[in-house]
């Protein structure tokens, strides 16, 4: 098969469409015939050699695909060859074959075709794991999310939305900001010319937001917490401001607030499949009646990842890039 290598890190030019060995199948796995692969910020850390994959994961980008179940490892049920499937990775899914382990499997929703459906993986099991499985996001509460145009932006606001919360979100620019309105979010915040500490606490009539879904990292940490309401929930998922930062203790005991960090690609197998699903039982029914949808702002052919990781880099995206095989 072919997949995209990265034989030195570098810039986008670092990534290398090769022959390599076809994946084989172990225990409990399936091996998947990739129709596409959805990019994310992390493939971007990895190609510059700040990411490596973990432990026994494929040394390709690519944290999610869809495609077809092409042969069934031991130990598999539940799932036939020729299911039509996506996937949540740890690794391999700019390349034609990868083999996943069962549980990280979702059918393609109903409504959604097969190359559209590599857009939902990371960005369903991101969501719905720190914002409703760990944050606990209740109808009447209010949610912000950094970066609300992007993948993981565009699905936050679309499941909260979905769950009866109040949806605000910070993004880069007006046209950036009408996409977050269509999707359902109620406030929207210039984080290049407004305050989102200000504007939050104006909007909410000096309360606070109740979670707050965060891809920055370190250079927001002390203005988060700052916004959190009383009882408040941060849960950080980025550090594209930086891993290092400050945190005052007693601004967060005041409020009884707390703080996470998670990543999904270091989880173990039973945490995935637990995440897995989840996202099926609760996420998978909302996709299918059509009240969320995957965002794709474009598609490109796997064999020219840069030019996806360029796209990506400008941040001049609405939604998810795929690359197609």
């Amino acid at each position: 098969m072919h997949a995209i290598t990265i034989p030195e890190p570098g810039g986008p030019e670092a990534l290398v469409w090769a022959e390599v060995p076809d994946p084989v199948p172990g225990e409990g796995e399936v091996l998947v015939d990739v129709a596409a692969g959805g990019v994310n910020r992390a493939d971007v850390l990895q190609r510059q050699g700040f990411y490596p994959p973990p432990s026994g994961a494929p040394p390709y980008p690519g944290l999610e695909c869809s495609g077809r179940i092409s042969a069934l490892g031991p130990g598999v049920t539940g799932w036939a060859v020729g299911d039509e499937v996506c996937a949540l990775l740890a690794g391999g899914g700019y390349a034609e074959k990868v083999a996943v382990p069962s549980g990280q499997l979702l059918p393609v929703p109903e409504g959604v075709d097969l190359v559209t459906a590599a857009a939902l993986p990371e960005v369903t099991a991101t969501v719905w794991s720190n914002v409703f499985m760990i944050s606990h996001l209740r109808p009447g509460e209010t949610l912000l999310v950094h970066g609300g145009s992007s993948g993981i932006g565009t699905m936050a606001i679309q499941l909260a939305k979905a769950v009866g919360a109040r949806v605000a979100v910070t993004a880069g620019g007006p046209k950036k900001l009408a996409s977050c309105r269509e999707l359902g979010a109620d406030i929207l915040i210039d984080y290049r010319e407004q305050d989102f500490v200000e504007e939050i606490r104006r909007a909410t009539d000096g309360a606070g937001a109740d979670v707050i879904l965060d891809i920055v990292g370190a250079k927001y940490l002390a203005r988060n917490v700052d916004t959190l309401a009383v009882n408040g929930r941060l849960a950080i998922i980025g550090m594209q401001g930086g891993a290092k930062a400050e945190l005052n203790l007693g601004a967060l005991l005041s409020k009884s607030a707390a703080v996470t960090a998670t990543g999904l690609r270091s989880r173990s197998l039973a945490q995935k499949a637990a995440i897995i699903a989840a996202v099926r039982e609760h996420v998978w029914p909302l996709i299918g009646s059509g009240r969320v949808r995957p965002i794709v702002y474009r598609t490109v052919p796997m064999r020219e990842s840069g030019e996806a990781h360029r796209l990506m880099e400008s941040s001049e995206h609405v939604g998810k890039i795929l690359l197609t095989t």
